[in-house]
């Protein structure tokens, strides 16, 4: 089969066209036959850092995809073949990901495609769904009638977070840094768009909420943007990082606030091995799914590149100030040149 291949830490070019072997299904895997695969900026990190795992080379990065179930282990009940799919898994370095036309992936990863995408959405979805759900709902545990607050609103996990907090009946402001990204976070549901280049979102926060501070704040950009939101989180609240919190981070003041500090990194289940945690994003992506089907939720994909040029698709997520998401067309079903 075709596939990507990561031969050593490096630069986007680094990775490389291969003929590899198809995967085995194992007893309680699906073998998909991937038709697209998302882009992260997970997989431009280990692509320049090194894997999770040091004996994972030569290793197919991408952690998310969407495509066809081709065969399904003994031991699989809910999948068969012909079902289209997408699922979060693969690409650390442990296990092959999704830079490539086949994957075996655990069940339980797994979930019906939404019937509104096509192959391209679905794939750009699964990575950001879970960090998005995990980051509000199992960590920061928001609740209507709150206001929240997101980084980065336009970017690929901030854009689906903004529509889950609306979802759950939350105020929600963000921040962006041009008029063009306002209007599309307006478009999506939030209620403030901070311009950063323009704006202190502090004292911005602060203004929208009477002086009280968010109850909750997401962030997805780190350094001094985490150091902006302690101030900008009410006394009790929650932030959620999806990154470490700086080495200066102002302490004293998240203690005296009684500011809880969550964590947020959707990929545990998968470097941990453990497996009620992958049933929870299974369940994720079910009840997402169900979201798009109802048209309560969308995904914005930015650009699309066949697979050959992963290299490129790298090259344009590492250049930043993208908004939503980039996806790799591995293949299209045969007969079918809309998915």
């Amino acid at each position: 089969m075709r596939a990507i291949l990561m031969t050593e830490a490096g630069g986007p070019d680094v990775l490389t066209e291969a003929e590899v072997d198809k995967p085995a299904c194992g007893d309680n895997e699906v073998l998909v036959h991937v038709m697209a695969a998302g882009v992260n900026p997970i997989d431009t990190k280990l692509r320049g850092n090194g894997l999770y795992f040091s004996d994972g080379l030569p290793a197919i990065l991408g952690c998310d995809g969407a495509g066809i179930v081709e065969a399904v282990g003994s031991g699989v009940s809910r999948f068969e073949p012909g079902d289209a799919v997408y699922y979060c898994y693969g690409g650390l370095g442990q296990q092959a990901g999704n830079y490539a036309e086949y994957i075996a992936v655990p069940e339980s990863f797994v979930a019906m495609k939404p019937d509104c995408l096509d192959f391209i959405d679905a794939a750009a979805a699964p990575l950001v769904l879970i960090t998005a759900w995990e980051a509000l709902f199992d960590r920061a545990r928001i609740q209507g009638g709150q206001k929240v607050f997101i980084h980065a609103g336009a970017g690929g996990v901030g854009h689906i977070a903004i529509q889950l907090a609306k979802l759950a009946g939350c105020e929600v402001a963000t921040s962006i840094s041009s008029d063009e990204k306002a209007a599309m976070v307006t478009t999506l549901g939030a209620d403030l768009a901070i311009n950063y280049k323009q704006q202190n979102v502090t004292e911005a926060l602060l203004a929208w909420t009477d002086g009280a501070g968010v109850d909750a704040a997401f962030d997805t950009v780190g350094g001094e943007a985490f150091n902006q939101l302690v101030a900008a989180t009410k006394v009790y609240g929650d932030i959620v990082t999806i990154l470490q919190a700086p080495d200066n981070a102002d302490w004293k003041n998240i203690r005296l606030r009684n500011i809880r500090i969550s964590q947020e990194l959707m990929l545990t289940p998968m470097v941990l091995g453990l497996e009620d945690a992958a049933e929870h994003h299974g369940d994720i992506l079910e009840q997402c799914a169900q979201f798009f089907d109802e048209q309560k939720l969308s995904i914005f994909v930015s650009d699309i590149f066949p697979l050959e040029q992963a290299a490129e698709a790298h090259r344009q997520l590492e250049a930043g100030s993208m908004a939503g998401k980039l996806v790799l067309e591995v293949a299209l079903p045969e007969g079918d040149n809309d998915e």
